[in-house]
């Protein structure tokens, strides 16, 4: 039995009448492990179809699980192979993805479906709650992908040279993650330097590394899966003051992990954090969430933040950032960014592998 499916039919598909048209890439992916870019997934109450043309089809029987999935070509429009399908299934109901499907899209749905059907939102919220908790296989493809980035950290750290440039670094950890299991990027590394290193989310530039913190902000991407992780290092000397902000984040990060369980609630460990980099005097410095969960997209329920609901708890199959940073506006700042899960068996544990000391290069 397809776990994601099964999951997917119980939130949304009550009865005959109702199906999910899955558009997005990520959720195609997410419910069939078959990635392609042009078509759709169509799933009823006990059937589900993989409709896409010419160019993917061969390859789709190939990937899909063929007891779950029957593989469609359209001949012709494959939203008149879904309108086809849905009048002989005597469906009249169809969730889509209300946080993906474009406006233009949804037009087209409007139009070219005729007025027998009818278009509800709600399969991106179920989504998210399925995507939340992951799978012992889906955790063990998260830890691979994080075992390539603790690697790329590993190898930067033995070629790291002050007269790099940042494109450099970032290039360096990209062919690294890449000729090292990586089927691509989790997200757009960042590697930023001096100055630069205040931007949380900077972009690497073309110029020699600065004096002072670099923070490198990189994953990998294994099996349709990410990895997240942040170390920050010091290119020269760090003064005391930096030696004070690096320890400080590193202490806040330190309590939150320690303070992680199954079944706490996902704002009062952002406030843990947060708390500690504010009463060390960096009140105002800390912008961002404590953590965010991760899958197949780098960012995705649930979150450590202050704006996290109340009932939002740390559950099993939850995977998580813990990243807290302080960044001094024009100066410089400092992240350091562990991924954890929460097991099938509620134990915490920490994916994360690389050094957290502080580390000078010079």
């Amino acid at each position: 039995m397809n776990r994601m499916l099964d999951g997917l039919r119980k939130e949304l598909i009550e009865n005959k009448g109702d199906s999910v048209l899955i558009s997005s890439n990520i959720n195609q992916r997410y419910v069939s492990e078959f990635d392609f870019s042009d078509g759709y997934i169509f799933v009823l109450q006990n059937k589900a179809y993989v409709i896409t043309d010419f160019r993917y089809v061969e390859a789709a029987k190939a990937s899909v699980d063929q007891k779950e999935f029957t593989v469609v070509c359209a001949k012709g429009s494959m939203i008149g192979e879904i309108m086809r399908i849905a009048e002989e299934e005597g469906v009249y109901n169809i969730f889509i993805e209300e946080m993906s499907v474009s406006c233009g899209m949804h037009e087209r749905f409007r139009s070219e479906l005729s007025c027998n059907f009818k278009l509800s939102f709600g399969a991106s919220a179920a989504f998210s709650k399925l995507r939340a908790e992951k799978s012992d296989s889906e955790l063990l493809k998260i830890a691979k992908a994080q075992a390539v980035t603790d690697k790329a950290f590993e190898h930067i750290l033995k070629v790291l040279d002050p007269k790099m440039t940042e494109i450099d670094v970032a290039l360096e950890l990209e062919f690294f993650m890449r000729r090292n299991g990586a089927e691509g990027l989790a997200f757009d590394t960042i590697a930023v330097s001096g100055s630069a290193s205040s931007l949380p989310h900077g972009v690497p530039r073309n110029v020699q590394l600065e004096k002072g913190f670099l923070t490198m902000d990189f994953g990998a991407r294994v099996d349709g899966y990410c990895s997240d992780m942040t170390r920050t290092v010091v290119i020269g000397r760090a003064d005391d003051e930096m030696k004070r902000l690096y320890n400080t984040v590193l202490t806040a990060q330190r309590a939150a992990l320690d303070f992680l369980a199954e079944g706490v609630v996902c704002r009062q460990v952002d406030k843990i954090a947060r708390d500690i980099i504010n009463s060390a005097g960096y009140e105002g410095c800390f912008g961002h969430s404590l953590g965010h969960g991760i899958g197949m997209v780098v960012h995705e329920a649930p979150r450590f933040a202050p704006s996290a609901h109340e009932s939002s708890l740390l559950s099993r199959g939850n995977v998580m950032s813990v990243e807290p940073g302080i960044y001094i506006e024009g100066k410089y700042g400092c992240r350091i960014e562990d991924m954890i899960a929460v097991n099938s068996e509620g134990k915490v544990i920490n994916m994360t592998h690389s050094p957290k000391e502080l580390i000078e290069i010079y």
